[in-house]
């Protein structure tokens, strides 16, 4: 007979790779931040276009819609501009929010906000001309329809 030789305790984990610091490796990359943000953008749109249902008058409708767009172009630029301006003050130390803890100064703040700022910049820059469609959807629709609002 052979002894039974399966393990009865819990398996191993396995431990994310870090560098020297303790900051997950790989570092995050530009195209990986933004295609993440425009993801995030296209559910942003799905979501604006299921909340504006709930707003049933049709100028309050519009006017949501506008104020949304409004909002998203203004947080799109500063997003966009201040993020990439902290990217590249970071010199490739680009960390993600899950690496507070290996925060040790008061100015690497900025290695964290980077990736989120241009994610939420990208994310505003994909919401904002989708907010504007659902806009001209709304003002164009035919007087009594479930899009007109009541």
């Amino acid at each position: 007979m052979t002894a039974d030789t399966r393990r009865t305790g819990s398996p191993p984990s396995s431990r994310p790779a870090t560098d020297q610091d303790g900051v997950r490796l790989p570092r995050l990359r530009l195209k990986d931040v933004v295609v993440r943000g425009a993801a995030h953008g296209i559910a942003a749109i799905v979501l604006l276009a299921a909340a504006m249902l709930f707003v049933t008058d049709h100028h309050d409708r519009e006017t949501f819609l506008s104020v949304v767009a409004g909002f998203s172009a203004v947080s799109a630029g500063g997003g966009i501009v201040f993020g990439a301006f902290f990217w590249a003050v970071c010199s490739g130390d680009i960390r993600r929010w899950r690496d507070w803890r290996t925060l040790v100064g008061q100015t690497d703040g900025v290695t964290i906000m980077a990736p989120a700022l241009v994610r939420t910049g990208v994310l505003a820059l994909v919401l904002f001309p989708g907010a504007l469609g659902l806009y001209h959807l709304v003002d164009d629709a035919a007087y009594g329809s479930w899009l007109y609002g009541s």
